[in-house]
């Protein structure tokens, strides 16, 4: 295979680009998703906002925006939110197409609730 004499790409990276899909609508994607499991988690209490910004150190105005859908956080961010929420991690592994993981982490916590609930039952009254 011989590289093209002009260009700064490899052959075959704009189809690999294209095929991934408009990088705005993902984006769109990404902080609809966002919003709508912050606001389900969160969006019933009056300090919604306050309470996302105190974890992630983000400005208030930044966090009223991920609720509401116009941007999503930014990587850093986002790690600090899914520190704190699991259906940020939940809704984050889905868009991944990553749901094994999900279940895997449901799973371990299911067995060391059980390890919980089987130690209660076995103590001595």
């Amino acid at each position: 295979m011989s590289f093209p004499k002009k260009g700064n790409s490899f052959p075959g990276a704009h189809t690999r680009l294209r095929s991934e899909g408009n990088h705005e609508a993902n984006s769109k994607i990404f902080a609809t998703e966002v919003a709508a499991v912050l606001n389900s988690e969160l969006g019933q209490t009056t300090a919604h906002i306050k309470i996302v910004a105190a974890w992630t150190g983000a400005n208030e105005r930044t966090v009223k925006n991920w609720f509401a859908g116009h941007y999503g956080p930014s990587g850093d961010h986002l790690v600090t939110l899914i520190r704190y929420s699991d259906a940020v991690l939940s809704a984050v592994l889905s868009m991944a197409n990553r749901r094994d993981l999900l279940i895997n982490a449901k799973f371990n916590e299911i067995k060391k609730r059980l390890i919980e609930l089987t130690s209660l039952v076995q103590k001595p009254e």
